[in-house]
């Protein structure tokens, strides 16, 4: 699966380095199922959708929902297993290890920009 970093701009923090990309049927429902946890800087972003569950997940998560220009239309931070969240303004999700919203800053209405992440 591919690999970026993404970077807050409004608050010039970085929300992780080896983010991976979920953009297929298969990746988008797999999701982070049948992991124990996310490695710091890691994370998932869910392209498109507008929800996403929590539902026989192994840990909480911080949830960063964007719309089609990467903005920031909802945060929902630590959700724990067995939960559902969603968004209708977005287009697409961003799964982070949970504290990371906060340890970032990051809000509603902040501006998140991709980047490639560099080869080993």
């Amino acid at each position: 699966m591919e690999k970026i970093c993404l970077i807050n701009c409004s608050k010039q923090t970085v929300l992780g380095e080896a983010i991976e990309l979920a953009q297929t049927s298969g990746e988008r429902n797999k999701g982070l199922l049948g992991r124990r946890g996310l490695e710091p800087g890691g994370g998932l972003w869910i392209i498109p959708t507008e929800a996403i569950h929590t539902f026989w997940m192994k840990f909480a998560i911080d949830l960063v929902f964007l719309d089609r220009k990467r903005r920031v239309t909802k945060v929902v931070p630590r959700l724990k297993p067995f939960r559902l969240a969603g968004s209708w303004r977005a287009h697409s999700v961003v799964e982070l290890p949970a504290g990371v919203a906060e340890l970032t800053g990051t809000v509603a209405g902040d501006q998140i920009e991709k980047r490639a992440t560099p080869a080993p």
